[in-house]
């Protein structure tokens, strides 16, 4: 899954309109323009698609996080210049208040059945020992859900 690829589909599971994605970005210090966002947001076969960088994701997480949230006290997290798929699933558990037993139900809904210890595994530091990659296929299968759960409908395909 591509950064483009995951900020479409928080974008469609938000209805946020490119002006309100532009705000996100500002809420998490960052000035970009409508037509940085529309050029993220083509279709991966447009030739005027622009990759959008783990940082520039990572921003847009954050300012995710400060608008479903609240901004925390002191200084703002710093975006991260690289971003895995376990990241994003924190910053999205995070973003969304989450608990793992809710993380655990949305895999349910797409046929992915996630143990407690495995999800654990995806949600630790990258140093602790029993660490676990998140694998691409279960943050699309995580951002399915999301949408099925909010959409309340089937027909997303995975």
């Amino acid at each position: 899954m591509t950064n483009n690829d995951i900020l479409r589909r928080i974008r469609y599971l938000f209805n946020y309109s490119d002006t309100q994605v532009v705000e996100l970005f500002k809420l998490a210090e960052c000035d970009v323009e409508e037509a940085e966002v529309s050029n993220w947001l083509k279709k991966d076969d447009d030739p005027n698609l622009v990759e959008l960088s783990d940082k520039e994701l990572a921003t847009f997480l954050n300012g995710l996080i400060i608008q479903k949230r609240g901004k925390r006290e002191g200084p703002q997290p710093e975006p991260e210049e690289e971003l895995s798929n376990n990241m994003i699933l924190m910053k999205l558990k995070i973003a969304l208040k989450l608990k793992s037993e809710d993380i655990i139900d949305l895999f349910a809904l797409v046929d992915r059945k996630v143990g407690k210890s495995e999800l654990s595994a995806f949600l630790r530091s990258a140093d602790h020992n029993q660490y676990r990659p998140l694998k691409g296929q279960y943050l699309r299968n995580f951002l399915t859900a999301l949408q099925r759960k909010s959409k309340k409908s089937k027909d997303v395909p995975l």
